[in-house]
Order: structure tokens, then C-alpha cells, then sequence
């Protein structure tokens, strides 16, 4: 024991003497312009670096981009990413480290890759979460052609786990929890657990009969039997017009009725056929995957379109808002 003492005694003389003669030669060295400047650079890539290692390994930072989570977080809203709740990701979109028994918890805000990403390769895909990461969320050279920043990482909320069913009624979705025989609706599914309110519904019952209709109708032009729609389908469609339009349409049960429409039409198509029977039966996650859904239900491009998430693709878990100052909070207590 003595003997470490009396190194680490020495080691830290060598330290404080080494940092001392640094200091005097500092400060009696000649300044200049050029040696100035060259300090800020080397100040700046060295807070630069170590604002990447932070936001890759601890807390990321992150601009709510779409209205898929109003009101919960509105488009604008700065987020901190707790980025080793999971696991620790090696790099990017890479392989995940050290995952042991963090899994995600049901009802959990997180952040994970698009699954819809169009990927313009792995140098491209790295260098712009490093710029990103690197200015504070500040630059983002990842665009679309039409020049709005592409959405590389979504954020939504956990509600399907391994093993549950999910599927949509009229836009309200229904939990068939692992092991049970029988759907549950979603609102008393949170009552009963003391799950957060946040997601909620815009589009009013009433609008869901034209809904369906016009995703029929769609269907009907899609095979060429436009000429025999049924009189009803359309008069249903037309109790549309005249209406509020502001309201939101639910995109996602308009196209359950096209798929269902054409599958009757078509009977011989068995990818129709089982697309429908996935609306009707509902969406298995299995183990090792979760159902991220937005809060904002019928404005919201989440699992009910491109299915469950696997674990190994989130990267972190948003634990608090910083930004606007008005509205600072955690979203951990009351998710």
C-alpha cells in the first residue's frame, strides 16, 4: 500500500512540475497574431470534440422536427436524449454495446432511426450526425430535395412491447397485451396503469364514415371500376363537403379501407389479401421489438406504417425539454 502511495505521490509531482513549466513558457514566449488565432482554432476543435463525445456517448440533443408529438412536444422544441439508456452505441447508427438488461419500458419517449431513411451511404450518414452533434443541433446538412432537413432520427412514443397486438378502430387503437385472448382500448388501458395522457385524437367520430368511403372510392379508380361504385359509397363521400377541412384526416384509416376494398375486388391477390387481414387481425411486436406511436394519432408517420421497431435501432430515451425556456421540463415523471 505504501508503495502505490509514494507512486502516486511522484506521479502527481511530475504532473504539477510538467504543468508549471508550461505556464512560464506561456507566459514569457512572444505573442503573436497568427499564434492567437491558432489558439482559438485549437480551443474550438477541442470543445467541438468533446461536444460530439458527449452527445454520442451521454446526452444528445435534438430539434422535435414534425407535429407527430403535439402537444406533448411541439415542432421546434429542443430535447436532451439520454443516449446510454440502452446501450452504448459505438459510433452512428452503429452496433449497440454493454445493452445487458436496459431494455425500453413501456410508454417511454424515444428516439430511434427511420426506417424509411434513404440512406446516401455510411460516410455521408456519419459525417452529418457528427456535424450535427457537433454544432448543437445548429446545423444539419442532411436535406431533401426540396431542402427540409430529413427526419434520420424519429422520435415517438413506446406503446406496443414484445408480444402485444395493436390495431386501429376507427383511428382509436386497441391492446391485446402478451399472453391474454381479448383487445383492450388504449385510453382504459392507460387509466387502468397510470400510463400518461399524451396522446390524444383530432379527427371527430362523425368524419370516419367519409373516411372509409374515400378510401373506397380510391380503391374502385385504382382496378378501373370507378363506373360501378356503389351510389351509397359515394353519397357517404359527399357528406365531406361543406365541412370544416382544418380538421386532420387520419390517413391511416382511409388507407385500411382502399387495402380492404381492393382485396374484395381482387380476391385472387394474396399480398392484398394479407395486407387486409393485418388491419383487421392488428400489428404483432415481437420480442425484442417495440411499436413506436406518435402522440399526435392522426397526424403522425410511426409504426402503423412501417411496423415495429427493433431495439437494437433506438438510441436513446428524451428525458427533459431546455428549449423554449418557457416551457423546461422533464419528461421522464409524467411521460
Amino acid at each position: 500500500m505504501d508503495g502505490l502511495l509514494t507512486f502516486l505521490e511522484r506521479r502527481a509531482e511530475r504532473y504539477l512540475t510538467r504543468k508549471k513549466q508550461i505556464r512560464e513558457y506561456n507566459r514569457n514566449k512572444k505573442h503573436t497574431v497568427l499564434g492567437e488565432i491558432w489558439s482559438w482554432i485549437d480551443a474550438l476543435i477541442f470543445a467541438i470534440f468533446w461536444v460530439i463525445i458527449i452527445n454520442q456517448y451521454l446526452f444528445q440533443l435534438f430539434v422535435i422536427p414534425s407535429p407527430s408529438m403535439v402537444h406533448t412536444l411541439e415542432i421546434g422544441d429542443r430535447v436532451i436524449v439520454n443516449k446510454d439508456s440502452y446501450g452504448v452505441e459505438l459510433y452512428p447508427a452503429g452496433k449497440k454495446v454493454f445493452t445487458g438488461d436496459r431494455r425500453v419500458q413501456r410508454d417511454e419517449i424515444i428516439t430511434f432511426y427511420n426506417p424509411e431513411y434513404d440512406s446516401r451511404g455510411p460516410f455521408f450518414d456519419v459525417l452529418s450526425q457528427v456535424i450535427y452533434m457537433g454544432t448543437l443541433t445548429l446545423v444539419n446538412i442532411d436535406r431533401n430535395e426540396d431542402g427540409t432537413p430529413a427526419e434520420r432520427l424519429y422520435v415517438k412514443r413506446a406503446v406496443g412491447m414484445g408480444g402485444d397486438t395493436i390495431r386501429f378502430m376507427d383511428g382509436n387503437a386497441e391492446i391485446r397485451l402478451s399472453g391474454t385472448d381479448g383487445f383492450v382500448s388504449e385510453d382504459d388501458f392507460r387509466a387502468e396503469t397510470g400510463l400518461a395522457s399524451g396522446p390524444h385524437r383530432t379527427v371527430d367520430p362523425e368524419y370516419y364514415p367519409a373516411l372509409k368511403a374515400a378510401g373506397m372510392m380510391s380503391a374502385y379508380q385504382e382496378m378501373g371500376y370507378e363506373p360501378f361504385l356503389p351510389r351509397e359509397i359515394y353519397e357517404t363521400y359527399r357528406t365531406l363537403e361543406g365541412t370544416d377541412h382544418n380538421y386532420v384526416f387520419d390517413r391511416y384509416a382511409m388507407e385500411k379501407a382502399r387495402t380492404e376494398t381492393l382485396s374484395l375486388l381482387d380476391p385472387s391477390d394474396m399480398a392484398l389479401r394479407s395486407d387486409s387481414a393485418v388491419y383487421g387481425n392488428g400489428i404483432y411486436v415481437p420480442n425484442g421489438y417495440v411499436l413506436p406511436l406518435g402522440d399526435n394519432r392522426d397526424n403522425s408517420r410511426d409504426g402503423r406504417y412501417f411496423g415495429p421497431v427493433e431495439e437494437e435501432r433506438i438510441n436513446g430515451r428524451v428525458i427533459g425539454r431546455f428549449w423554449p425556456l418557457s416551457r423546461i421540463s422533464s419528461l421522464t415523471d409524467n411521460e
